[in-house]
């Protein structure tokens, strides 16, 4: 699987927001970009009593439901499965993996951070958080890259997905 770069930080902090631009700048700069949405939370992905949901209680793993637009695949999930490695196939093409959430994944971690929402910066509890993206000043030892400057964030993502990557031989 590519590097994948995640995007942290606690509820409303604006992770979701700041994925869905990155993606967007990444993309127009003609890069392939995965995403993952990382949930700790139990949520049901399908509708009880549909078919593939039956399919899947049946025992059915993988599941699929194709539409004419989309293709969802639902795999189970076992107690310390890796589930990223199962990803990995399908995200092989892909240029960088940007991940919301999963602070314990042990991946690259830049965190999302609004002193306005009242709630401590991660940064300053765990210091594997390589950049804060925030227009406020925290007092953490990260770097803050700038919450305004969308472009800005990209091109330290890329410069960080380099650095992980090492000197190309």
């Amino acid at each position: 699987m590519p590097h994948c770069i995640h995007i942290v930080g606690r509820k409303n902090h604006g992770k979701t927001t700041l994925v869905v631009e990155l993606v967007e700048e990444l993309c127009g700069r003609g890069l392939r970009v995965g995403s993952i949405k990382h949930s700790r939370h139990i949520h049901e992905l399908d509708t009880p009593g549909k078919d593939s949901y039956r399919h899947r209680q049946a025992g059915a793993d993988p599941a699929a439901v194709l539409c004419q637009d989309s293709v969802g695949v639902f795999l189970h999930r076992k107690p310390g499965d890796d589930c990223y490695e199962r990803l990995a196939p399908l995200f092989a093409d892909c240029d960088l993996v940007l991940v919301e959430g999963d602070l314990d994944a042990g991946d690259a971690s830049i965190e999302v951070w609004r002193a306005e929402v009242g709630t401590p910066c991660i940064a300053a509890e765990r210091s594997e958080i390589m950049a804060v993206v925030t227009d406020d000043h925290p007092d953490v030892a990260a770097p803050r890259w700038p919450r305004r400057d969308v472009p800005g964030i990209a091109d330290q993502i890329l410069r960080l997905l380099a650095s992980l990557q090492g000197p190309r031989a």
